[in-house]
């Protein structure tokens, strides 16, 4: 119990201060981009910052899928985008990124009732849980990475057929400041710790993802990168951690850092500046990009941490073969 509180608050004390650096450095999306005959997906984008982005990209005229695992939820924030921004082509499509059947399920559904994808963003995520899934991983590695890196090669086929070399489509992947304090362990990723370091380990992997995807990728006509939102007001981080001091980092979220739509600003800029259309395997924060974690860099890492999650989310090689190539 002392160690937990001891992690606990050392994880407030660093948020705290990547907060208030974050939130006087905070930058801004200058995209006029207008997203008309397009197609954007957005995990988590019912609320926080996967809604503030939905709403952006509705504006925008794109047909949005939002996607989540509540269908009241999901629902009312569709009715919600609509009447905000005018645009009828908001979709709520069922995604429990908790479940390799439903992450399947979901980009099936996609692959067949849609004819383009031109921006994915990977929004989708949680604080920390210690349990297992039905698929024998962990909650938080498998929300935040397995599943979307599953969800990532199924749809890969449609992103690469929209595609064209002068409008690459794009792949947005949200990950943490704190990759920075996670560690790698080749074939134990999915290894049980203490909740801060199951988070951080998720976000690192979401970054090595990033790059080694991006070089498999190459001349393929779509582009994935890495963001930071920076310390963020979402209920990320007080519906994981216990009443008590959940309720604490609640009044400490809304007092301190930033909004979601603040927080969604560097996403959007990587999914529609036009300057950007050829980066790719980079990691931004404030609508730049920026330095990861050395241990990103690392091809050897990276390229043991694909063949690990593609054993742990049962991808056959035939579906490899199709999605990568």
């Amino acid at each position: 119990m002392v160690v937990l509180l001891i992690a606990a608050w050392a994880f407030l004390v660093l948020i705290l201060f990547t907060t208030i650096h974050h939130r006087f450095t905070n930058a801004f999306c200058k995209s006029n981009k207008r997203l008309d005959g397009k197609t954007c997906v957005v995990t988590g984008g019912t609320m926080g910052m996967g809604l503030e982005i939905a709403k952006d990209f509705a504006r925008r005229g794109a047909k949005v899928i939002i996607a989540c695992p509540f269908e009241n939820e999901g629902l009312d924030a569709q009715k919600l985008i609509k009447e905000e921004t005018g645009n009828n082509q908001v979709i709520f499509k069922h995604l429990n990124l908790e479940s390799l059947e439903s992450t399947r399920n979901f980009a099936q559904d996609i692959l067949r009732t849609e004819d383009r994808l031109d921006v994915l963003v990977n929004n989708a995520g949680v604080g920390a849980f210690a349990s297992l899934t039905p698929d024998g991983l962990l909650n938080t590695m498998q929300i935040n990475y397995y599943g979307p890196f599953l969800l990532t090669i199924l749809m890969l086929p449609l992103l690469k057929q929209t595609g064209t070399s002068e409008d690459k489509t794009r792949i947005v992947n949200t990950t943490s400041v704190l990759h920075k304090i996670g560690t790698f362990k080749p074939k134990n990723m999915n290894r049980p710790e203490d909740w801060i370091m199951v988070y951080s380990n998720s976000k690192l992997c979401l970054v090595l993802f990033t790059r080694e995807l991006a070089k498999r990728l190459k001349g393929q006509n779509v582009v994935v990168n890495a963001v930071d939102p920076g310390g963020v007001g979402t209920k990320i981080y007080y519906n994981s951690t216990g009443a008590f001091f959940g309720k604490f980092l609640e009044i400490f979220c809304k007092k301190v850092m930033k909004t979601p739509w603040e927080g969604c600003q560097t996403a959007l800029h990587v999914a529609l500046d036009e300057k950007l259309g050829d980066v790719s395997g980079e990691y931004f924060r404030n609508c730049k990009r920026h330095r990861a974690k050395a241990l990103c860099y690392d091809d050897k890492a990276a390229r043991e941490l694909w063949d690990e999650s593609v054993q742990l989310v049962k991808l056959q090689q035939c579906e490899m073969d199709e999605c990568i190539r």
